[in-house]
């Protein structure tokens, strides 16, 4: 996997293009209703273009990216059945 420090810096900048705004760490964004289901899906693909990897949504929950620590932790548990 990419280093932690990469990784988070690409979660927190893909967050801020879907919200419109910076996120702190610990904030939801999902279960908040800041973003919808949809918005998951741009997330998702603005994290593969900016780590360079393939995150398959299949087993995936909305709930997997709703801060950036559950994202981190979401992208390590992915990474690792790859």
């Amino acid at each position: 996997m990419i280093d932690q420090q990469t990784a988070k810096n690409a979660v927190r900048e893909a967050m801020a293009e879907v919200v419109g705004r910076k996120v702190k760490d610990n904030e939801a964004i999902i279960s908040s209703g800041l973003i919808d289901s949809l918005a998951v899906l741009k997330l998702i693909s603005k994290m593969e273009q900016k780590l360079g990897m393939r995150i398959h949504p299949n087993d995936l929950q909305p709930d997997d990216f709703d801060t950036v620590e559950i994202t981190l932790e979401t992208l390590k548990r992915v990474t690792a059945q790859t």
